[in-house]
């Protein structure tokens, strides 16, 4: 009788899925949200190898996409603490992204990132006393 952890394909060969969360992730871009050291909310840190097999360079701006189709742009850091297969980021970015700790993300080289000419900040409705929103409209 077979082992019901293993199954076959179209060409024969068997596949044993009874140890599958064992093996090494398939995708190199594919990484684990782990926590910050630093608190700079711009700036993620990378293995080393990580860096070397995504083809990153120190400084590079990198496009990260997390869950329900959110992403970020983020300066992609050396740090030979972190894990391979991690990727360390602080509080605000994994905010963006809707991810927690231990979360998968994907990596992307971005290599044409404009400047920007503007900034606008404003202000967050609670702040203002005495000023509502929807009074207003």
């Amino acid at each position: 009788m077979a082992n019901q952890a293993e199954s076959s394909d179209s060409k024969g060969t068997k596949h044993d899925f009874s140890t599958a969360i064992l093996e090494r992730k398939k995708a190199p871009n594919r990484l684990i949200v782990d926590e910050a050291i630093n608190d700079d909310n711009s700036v993620v840190a990378l293995h080393p190898e990580t860096m070397e097999k995504l083809q990153l360079f120190r400084r590079d701006t990198i496009l990260i996409k997390g869950k329900k189709r959110k992403d970020t742009i983020c300066i992609a850091l050396v740090n030979d603490t972190c894990d391979e297969a991690k990727i360390r980021m602080n509080k605000v970015v994994r905010s963006n992204l809707r991810v927690r700790l231990g979360d998968v993300v994907s990596v992307h080289q971005c290599a044409d990132v404009k400047y920007g000419k503007r900034v606008h900040i404003l202000p967050v409705d609670d702040t203002i006393e005495g000023v509502n929103y929807w009074q207003s409209l």
